[in-house]
């Protein structure tokens, strides 16, 4: 059932609302979690804070752009953004061009400007998705012509990827991929096929690279190594834990004083529970909640096959990586490397989501 135009109007403007909600709640905790960090690394307590404000003006550009720039522009450049893309992405792994960051080369710097192409590829991978699953849509049913070129595409960016190492990304991009493929209706022994392939292959993934087994192990119980391996999450659990009901107070975190790593990017939410305790935490949750009902909602309603699929990967992803970082940072699953959407500290990241969002807003409003 089509959606009235009042109705569509009225999602569009809760859908936009909660991502800004989300952003400025980053904004005020980037400060309030780095503060301490910054002022001791950098000199000034601000540092992280107008770095990700400067990045908000190119975020802005990007959505006013993905909203308003035809549909139909999209699907025609969807393959060479991706190209373009994936060649960036690839070239973090030459030396004296990729940058390596906690072990990562995500990257990429040229004539002194510099980002994580992987956050391109990631909206541009979703974008040909979209492109391809339309294409492809008359021989669906065809392992073929369909199915196994889309995977060889698939493969050649997850080898990229894992080679930066992002293992976190792959399996994000991997299960939103099956969802797709699904929703397409590949036929479904194609995909009970691929979870049998891509189970094996994430264990031998994980057991091919001791950091991976060491992150399982300290999963299973952190107090093993209380002071080495299991030192993040079991101070992510102490900070969350420290916030009991209503929290300590805005900025009155304690265990930002160097107690909690990468409390601005990965583990900003533990950061933000243990400042406004379970009210707090249960509002973001609820954001997210929101975010992922009204763009489904929007989508549901789009009948341009190529904007379907693509804003419904966006959708997906997005509130997929939410759901995994929560989990992650609450002891739920192992370490994963990846953040918060729109909350945590990253430029290249935002300018990603706020592009995916503009999409998923121009297809929401042309979807008649």
């Amino acid at each position: 059932m089509e959606l009235p135009d009042k109705k569509r109007k009225s999602y569009i403007n809760i859908f936009i609302t909660v991502t800004f909600i989300l952003t400025c709640i980053g904004f005020l905790f980037i400060y309030s979690s780095s503060s301490v960090f910054a002022l001791e690394k950098f000199g000034s307590a601000t540092y992280f804070l107008k770095k990700q404000l400067i990045y908000f003006i190119p975020s802005l550009v990007g959505f006013f752009l993905f909203s308003t720039i035809p549909i139909a522009w999209w699907r025609r450049k969807a393959p060479f953004l991706f190209l373009c893309s994936l060649i960036l992405t690839a070239l973090t792994l030459i030396p004296n061009l990729g940058l390596k960051v906690h072990g990562s080369n995500r990257w990429l710097y040229i004539g002194g400007l510099g980002g994580q192409p992987s956050e391109l590829l990631k909206l541009f991978l979703f974008m040909y998705i979209g492109f391809f699953l339309e294409r492809k849509q008359h021989r669906i049913r065809s392992f073929w012509q369909s199915y196994l070129p889309f995977w060889a595409i698939l493969g050649i960016s997850f080898v990229v990827l894992l080679k930066q190492p992002d293992f976190g990304s792959v399996v994000t991009i991997l299960t939103t991929s099956l969802m797709l493929f699904f929703v397409a209706q590949f036929r479904t022994i194609y995909l009970l096929y691929t979870l049998a392939l891509a189970i094996p292959a994430v264990v031998w993934l994980v057991l091919s690279r001791a950091y991976r087994i060491n992150r399982i192990l300290i999963f299973l119980n952190p107090w093993s190594d209380p002071q080495g391996r299991g030192f993040q999450i079991i101070q992510s659990l102490i900070a969350i834990g420290s916030g009991n009901f209503c929290g300590l107070g805005i900025s009155n975190s304690r265990q930002k004083f160097f107690y909690l790593p990468m409390q601005h990017t990965d583990f900003i939410f533990s950061i933000i529970a243990e400042e406004t305790g379970f009210i707090g935490s249960l509002t973001i949750i609820f954001l997210y909640l929101l975010f992922c009902l009204y763009g489904l909602r929007l989508v549901l309603q789009v009948k341009d096959l190529f904007a379907f699929f693509t804003a419904l990967g966006f959708i997906v992803f997005i509130s997929l990586q939410a759901a995994i970082n929560l989990m992650v940072t609450t002891g739920l699953l192992p370490t994963k490397g990846l953040s918060l959407p729109f909350i945590s500290y990253g430029g290249t990241a935002m300018i990603s989501l706020f592009c995916m969002v503009g999409f998923i807003v121009n297809a929401g409003t042309n979807s008649k």
